[in-house]
């Protein structure tokens, strides 16, 4: 297989090195991605059971200790309950949008080199070719093993872009999708949470 993969010549070292980077970023994200890592569960049960009698100082600290995105969306509406609904939703959405940025980090990188890989195959496989027509002008027909040289050059490279950049594509439109999904839902949460949080604070104010 080594061997083989040697055959690709130069441009292996780069397709080499996106496969790499892919592979990290695949399974750094995987991890990162899970539900649990994502929604704290304390500050989901917060969230859904917060009322008139839940102490919104003791529902801040709940979300200062707890881990995640969502987690840290609720303490940012928390610490500017105090404005209006407004601002509290503007809070909420710049929020939302830093949150969502550090869910996606690197999936722009690996968005890059799905694109970049086959185009790295392609310019083996042109290099390859180069070869075999220097090889042909230089010595003529008459030495398969010299064309045979270029050509497998040509293919392998082709391949190993192509092996490349499947699964980056693929994995990235997946985990694209999960955090598409999961901004979603964070937007509904605290959504209704801020509707809960405003009514309990009326109804404070009213008493």
């Amino acid at each position: 297989m080594l061997r083989t993969l040697l055959q690709g010549g130069i441009m292996m070292v780069p397709i080499g090195i996106c496969s790499l980077v892919g592979l990290t970023i695949i399974i750094e994200r995987l991890i990162a991605l899970r539900r649990r890592l994502v929604f704290d569960e304390q500050v989901m049960r917060l969230v859904d059971g917060f009322s008139d009698k839940t102490s919104p100082e003791m529902a801040l600290g709940i979300c200062r200790r707890g881990h995640g995105a969502f987690a840290r969306l609720i303490e940012e509406c928390l610490q500017v309950r105090h404005l209006e609904h407004d601002q509290i939703i503007e809070t909420m959405h710049a929020s939302g949008r830093t949150q969502v940025a550090s869910l996606e980090r690197g999936l722009n990188i690996l968005e890059i080199i799905a694109g970049v890989a086959p185009l790295l195959g392609l310019l083996g496989t042109v290099l390859g070719m180069i070869r075999v027509f220097n090889a042909i002008t230089a010595r003529g027909i008459g030495n398969p093993q010299v064309l045979s040289s270029g050509i497998a050059e040509a293919l392998i490279t082709t391949v190993a872009g192509l092996c490349v950049a499947i699964p980056a594509v693929a994995f990235h439109s997946w985990l694209a999708r999960r955090v598409d999904d999961y901004a979603t839902e964070m937007q509904e949460r605290a959504t209704g949470f801020i509707v809960r949080l405003m009514a309990c604070q009326k109804k404070d104010w009213k008493e």
